[in-house]
């Protein structure tokens, strides 16, 4: 199984609301002892176990997918974890398949690979009145924001550990979404 997060590389990008899909991913790395290194010659970070390749790409999000055909074999399973304005914050979702539904990191995974694979989708919260979404998805959380985020990044990684211990996949789509 090849999990992989999405977000923007660099300081600049660190703990914004673009990239609590590596933030989750560093949790489940953090669950699973596994340290996220660099790959030499390569525009991503991973780490591996026996049943498990967690992937941070450092392309920035729009450009996404284009790690995975170098990943992916036909075989994998593939779980993204990503940002979701639409999704109230703090919450979760599991969905396999589907459109991009105007998120440019899935749009660019979809394009490299196809639509079949899991998401799990972590609620940012849609921006406030007079706040472009992409000044939205690039600002930072405030303490009690990551006071709500916090626990969502823990069940993501927790569903991402029930999928590859082979948890059945309707069960761990209900409690998530029920989180």
């Amino acid at each position: 199984m090849i999990v992989f997060g999405l977000g923007n590389p660099g300081p600049k990008y660190k703990e914004t609301r673009h990239n609590v899909g590596f933030m989750a991913l560093e949790k489940l790395a953090a669950k699973e002892e596994l340290r996220l290194r660099k790959r030499c010659l390569h525009s991503y970070k991973w780490a591996r176990s026996s049943s498990l390749t967690l992937v941070e790409p450092l392309t920035f999000m729009n450009n996404s997918g284009i790690v995975f055909p170098s990943l992916v074999k036909g075989e994998d399973a593939v779980i993204v974890l990503v940002d979701n304005m639409d999704l109230p914050l703090g919450k979760i979702r599991v969905k396999r398949g589907g459109s991009s539904a105007g998120h440019n990191g899935l749009k660019s995974i979809i394009n490299e690979i196809g639509a079949d694979f899991i998401r799990i989708y972590i609620g940012i919260g849609r921006p406030q009145d007079g706040i472009s979404v992409v000044d939205h998805v690039l600002s930072r959380f405030s303490s009690d924001e990551m006071a709500q985020l916090d626990p969502a990044l823990e069940h993501a990684a927790d569903a991402v550990k029930a999928l590859y211990e082979g948890e059945d996949f309707l069960r761990v789509v209900q409690r998530a979404n029920s989180f």
